[in-house]
């Protein structure tokens, strides 16, 4: 398992400052004893703030989902308007996900996370007390721009301060978005009717859950006292800009990331209405769309492990491909039978996602490698899911009928699968940008 092969890469950037004068520090009295459960405490609080930042990324755009139509009456929101509300997370997430490394490099990244955790909560509360559609669009955007930077940075401090268990953070990680996006979907509309029926209440609430996660991630940052230039202490293979256009699996990781994005928001935007438009009543729609995601609890949890386990991920990304293809050929011609069989597979080839933040963490040697990888993926697997859902739509208002939009989705996870391959074989980047 590469996180192993070479912890000495990462082994400087995750010690505490304090690490070399407890060193030479006499070996008897309490020191000894105290030092590793001070440092397990400290890990363990990472740990929980990793999930509990990973619990935030989902709700400020699943929120408004389930919330959209009272929202756009409320602010009287143009169709126009609502239709770039659909379009701003994957391109938030595209562009600014580019400048995490740099401020990653300059400022460390928990510092990044924990801005990035600021910006959610500021922007998901704020929104909720606008009455203009042009300042619920930007401070949106606000949150959104906090979602990406995690997006990026939250795979690169498992790998900086958890060397040696990538797979399980990677897999804690996993869960805990699921759970998020999962609980949003939900609980915001019983949450909204509980509280009287109030869309801002109901939007609002969430930016609770954000602001809990930002006093986590305080405590770690006054803990760990990153300050500006922590990074440039890192060892120099850390520190190196990779050139990273010239390495193939970087290239294949990207594709393999926008082809199963393309996926996921394809499935999540639709699927209620394939369900509904195939005889299923909204109520059970919506119950299906929730075990879509619920599958991927459970899976996100477990695939990490077993994954990094292995040489290579081949296997795996064989495996959810086919699911996938069966779940949406099965939509395609009985939506209406066995239903929940269909749910269950998309669910499974949803999990693409926390195989390829996996594949992520192992195709890099050094946590400065993963930035830049992760960047470099993120950002264009984003950028090439922005046309799926769109071309869904188009294709179902030309038609009339759901065959196109489920066929052009189960095709491709052809080509998903063919990248996959690419990607999930035993090597690194490093090793190849500089060949």
């Amino acid at each position: 398992m590469s996180t192993a092969a070479d912890p000495s890469a990462t082994e400087t950037a995750s010690r505490p400052p304090a690490t070399p004068s407890t060193a030479s520090a006499p070996t008897t009295g309490p020191a000894p004893t105290t030092a590793p459960a001070a440092r397990n405490a400290a890990a363990v609080l990472l740990a929980v703030a990793v999930a509990a930042a990973a619990v935030n990324l989902r709700p400020v755009v699943t929120s408004l989902g389930a919330l959209l139509d009272p929202v756009r009456e409320g602010l009287g929101m143009s169709a126009t308007a609502a239709g770039l509300l659909a379009a701003v997370p994957p391109l938030c997430f595209a562009l600014l996900g580019v400048c995490a490394p740099g401020l990653a490099r300059r400022l460390g990244p928990v510092a990044v996370v924990t801005g990035a955790m600021a910006a959610i909560a500021a922007g998901v509360l704020a929104r909720s007390f606008t009455g203009s559609a042009a300042v619920f669009l930007l401070l949106t955007a606000v949150a959104l721009a906090g979602v990406a930077l995690a997006n990026v940075l939250l795979p690169v401090v498992i790998k900086r301060y958890f060397p040696d268990r990538v797979a399980p953070m990677i897999g804690l990680y996993s869960m805990a978005l699921s759970v998020g996006t999962s609980l949003a979907a939900a609980t915001t509309v019983p949450l909204t009717n509980a509280m009287g029926g109030s869309w801002r209440l109901g939007l609002g609430v969430w930016g609770l859950l954000a602001v809990a996660a930002l006093a986590l991630w305080l405590v770690v940052l006054f803990l760990r006292r990153e300050r500006p230039g922590t990074a440039a202490a890192a060892p120099a293979p850390d520190r190196a800009k990779l050139p990273i256009l010239r390495s193939r699996t970087a290239w294949a990781l990207a594709a393999f990331f926008g082809l199963q994005s393309t996926s996921a928001y394809g499935a999540m935007g639709w699927l209620p209405k394939i369900y509904h438009d195939a005889g299923v009543s909204e109520s059970a729609s919506g119950v299906l769309l929730a075990v879509v995601m619920a599958v991927s609890v459970p899976v996100s949890f477990l695939l990490p492990n077993l994954a990094a386990r292995r040489g290579d991920q081949r296997l795996y990304v064989v495996v959810l491909g086919l699911c996938g293809i069966a779940g949406f050929l099965g939509l395609m011609f009985a939506a209406g039978t066995a239903s929940w069989l269909w749910a269950v597979l998309v669910g499974l080839s949803m999990c693409a996602f926390p195989l390829a933040l996996t594949m992520l963490g192992l195709r890099a040697r050094t946590p400065g490698g993963v930035a830049q990888l992760s960047a470099f993926a993120q950002s264009l697997g984003y950028l090439i899911s922005i046309p799926g859902p769109i071309l869904m739509g188009a294709l179902y208002q030309s038609t009339g009928q759901w065959y196109l939009p489920l066929g052009l989705l189960a095709l491709l996870l052809v080509p998903q699968m063919l990248v996959g391959l690419r990607a999930a074989r035993a090597r690194h980047i490093e090793d190849e940008a500089v060949g």
